[in-house]
């Protein structure tokens, strides 16, 4: 066995268990891809895991990172319309931090054209995020009002371009002002700073993207319009709150909490194609671009993961091979 390099979590704790080793390597399985990892992202589930508190679905790899960009070096059997060299983007269940990974061939996404292949890391976690939640699930529509929280995030500058792009009114919440400049350059239409204003004020908002659960569940069901749709994709300020039944029932709201990671490959699947299909011609066109903060070394990790947790990040935080 040639083996490896790639991120392990030695235990759970800070970003310092984050340890850049010798493993081996990757066998491709019918229906998968290897990727020869040219960079992956890092995403607040990565760290989950790495604090013990988001261990990776059944038979993924144990190293984080659940998205990657590079070339494909193998195409295992039953696998077609992939070749030896392709540049690819990947959406994955876990095993990115690392110089190579299987995925199924029906999760990976050519490199748009104009996007440069390490750029593209950052594109398969938010695209399939915003793309299955705003549109496949909350049914934005032309015309309609979007509040994303987080804007400065990856998926809340994806969600931005993406919503502004198929015709939607966009609000975002911030906290800093050099955040809201950013997200005003992505096309946001109203920047609320949550440390100084109340995002209910500027509503309704007939869909909701919120990372942040608990914390915001009453005020985001407060801030719905009539027939709004709550599409909760995060637990950042807790998970246990009271939901006012009474206020749901008479705006007709609907409250969909959602995570991609666990999902059937057949989900997964059908995800991916619709992004292939409808927001990577977006991306072809120069209306959405990939927004990158900064690029990290992969042996880095740690330096990387304490960046996100300072959360003076706009867009994503890649680790380069």
């Amino acid at each position: 066995m040639i083996g490896m390099h790639a991120i392990v979590i030695r235990e759970p704790g800070d970003a310092e268990v984050l340890e850049w080793t010798d493993v081996p390597d990757p066998a491709v399985q019918p229906g998968e891809v290897l990727i020869e990892v040219a960079a992956s992202a890092v995403n607040r589930a990565d760290v989950m895991q790495r604090l013990g508190l988001y261990p990776p679905p059944e038979g993924a790899p144990p190293y984080p990172g659940l998205e990657v960009s590079g070339r494909v070096a193998e195409v295992g059997p039953d696998v077609t319309g992939l070749k030896a060299g392709d540049e690819v983007c990947a959406l994955l269940a876990g095993g990115g931090y690392a110089e190579r990974v299987t995925v199924p061939a029906t999760q990976v996404l050519p490199v748009p054209r104009g996007v440069d292949v390490v750029d593209a890391a950052g594109l398969p976690e938010v695209a399939c995020t915003v793309w299955s939640n705003v549109f496949m699930l909350g049914g934005l529509s032309a015309g309609e009002t979007l509040l994303v929280h987080g804007g400065g995030s990856g998926i809340g500058t994806m969600a931005i371009q993406v919503a502004k792009a198929r015709g939607a009114r966009v609000v975002c919440t911030v906290g800093s002002a050099e955040k809201a400049a950013r997200c005003r350059e992505l096309g946001a239409d109203l920047v609320v700073n949550y440390r100084e204003e109340d995002f209910v004020e500027s509503g309704p908002y007939d869909v909701i993207l919120d990372l942040m659960g608990a914390k915001y569940l009453a005020r985001n069901v407060e801030a719905l319009a009539t027939g709004g749709r709550l599409m909760v994709i995060g637990l950042q300020g807790g998970a246990r709150a009271e939901l006012d039944l009474g206020k749901m029932l008479r705006k007709r709201a609907l409250v969909h909490a959602t995570s991609l990671r666990s999902r059937p490959l057949e989900e997964k699947a059908q995800i991916v194609a619709a992004v292939h299909e409808h927001l990577w011609p977006l991306l072809a066109s120069g209306e959405v671009r990939p927004v990158i903060d900064q690029r990290v070394p992969m042996a880095d990790a740690a330096r990387a993961h304490r960046l996100l947790e300072e959360s003076g990040h706009v867009g994503k935080i890649l680790l380069t091979v």
